[in-house]
């Protein structure tokens, strides 16, 4: 999985511990990251994520070249990547897609289309003249728009997709079309750039409250389950707070010994930095810290 910074929830589908994204989110003594990373960006090779960049569209080329990878070693497992709408508008994803239709590569293109890019409407990047799923054939490449506040679309057509990649049918690029009911970020004011009940006005609902009402209509759900389990993740997510809590917050002193700066950047250490290194821990020890 290559994600963008929107994408934390697929870590919580795979088993990930809460407890542990909150260490990284506080940069704690818990991190398994040591501090390195901005909040949310996670990385967990044991649960095939791979770390997530800010910068936009890196991971579409990450993506193909990991899916190619894998299918030179004969290897089953395909990648799937995500970007919003906006970032197709960046030379990374065009790249992406030439290599992946090149080379057949097993992947998973989803482009998360939410209609506005920050600030910037999604006409910017092109929406104006056709659908982003209509982009793959002008590469050769499958492409499906669905519904994407619609659960059961979503997943029925990353079943296909990830079908397609396993049995050697090469990459599909899946456009999500959806809507950005909040801002872009804490600090964002969507008011600014767009009329004040457009949020209340988009028509396809929001998809946690349409999968549970489809599933009571099937019988398979209830209102006093939905509630409980409301508040059952509520408490997990608190405990899990609380314990994440007892490693340290961010802003309160440092977390992490001062010797890990010099770990984990290269392979092997270069010289200077292992001189550094062993001056920094001397000096330390001879000032009793």
């Amino acid at each position: 999985m290559l994600s963008s910074y929107r994408q934390q929830g697929i870590l919580i589908t795979r088993g990930y511990p809460l407890v542990t994204m909150m260490n990284q989110i506080y940069s704690n003594k818990g991190d398994p990251l040591q501090g390195r990373q901005l909040p949310i960006m996670y990385s967990a090779k044991d649960h095939g994520f791979f770390s997530i960049s800010g910068n936009l569209a890196t991971q579409y080329p990450q993506a193909v070249g990991w899916a190619m990878a894998s299918a030179a070693k004969g290897d089953t497992r395909i990648a799937a990547t995500w970007c919003g709408e906006g970032s197709t508008a960046e030379g990374d994803f065009h790249s992406a897609m030439t290599f992946a239709t090149v080379y057949k590569a097993p992947v998973i293109l989803n482009v998360v289309n939410n209609q506005w890019a920050i600030s910037s409407f999604s006409g910017f990047a092109g929406a104006e003249a056709t659908t982003f799923a209509a982009r793959a054939v002008g590469y050769g490449i499958a492409g499906l728009r669905v519904d994407g506040n619609d659960a059961l679309a979503v997943y029925a057509a990353t079943l296909w997709a990830a079908e397609r990649a396993r049995t050697n049918q090469g990459p599909t690029l899946i456009e999500h079309f959806t809507y950005r009911a909040e801002g872009h970020s804490t600090s964002d004011d969507p008011t600014a750039y767009r009329s004040a009940g457009e949020p209340n006005a988009w028509p396809l609902g929001d998809p946690i409250r349409r999968l549970k009402d489809h599933l009571i209509a099937l019988g398979e759900w209830d209102e006093e389950r939905h509630a409980a389990q409301d508040l059952e993740l509520a408490e997990e997510v608190k405990r899990a707070q609380k314990e994440a809590e007892k490693n340290g917050i961010l802003g309160h002193g440092m977390h992490q010994p001062f010797e890990t700066m010099f770990e984990g950047v290269f392979e092997e250490m270069p010289w200077h930095l292992k001189e550094q290194s062993e001056q920094m821990i001397a000096e330390r020890k001879a000032a009793g810290i």
